[in-house]
């Protein structure tokens, strides 16, 4: 699989955890919290917060997580903010000219 190409997929189950709700996904449970956008900005704060505090802390493994958790969070308030992933690779690609 292609570096980007795990960001795709994961917002593909994003967009279909939108559409096609389900009671068991953790996605749907933050796309419908009752707190709205909140919760995903919540999740996004939350995330950074470990992610800087395992950076500082020198923890390689927990600095991946974290990583990963972040992007996740972003992705999911981006959908609640109703704006679509590929503004973002679109505004990070007008930047590299």
């Amino acid at each position: 699989m292609k570096k980007a190409e795990i960001l795709d997929e994961i917002w593909e189950v994003i967009e279909d955890r939108a559409i096609n709700p389900s009671e068991d996904s953790y996605t749907t449970r933050i796309l419908t919290h009752r707190k709205g956008i909140d919760k995903s900005l919540e999740k996004v704060g939350e995330e950074c917060s470990e992610f800087i505090i395992a950076v500082k802390n020198g923890e390689k493994s927990r600095i991946t997580e974290e990583a990963a958790d972040v992007i996740f969070h972003l992705m999911l308030a981006l959908k609640r903010a109703d704006i679509h992933v590929q503004a973002v690779w679109d505004e990070l690609n007008s930047r590299r000219h």
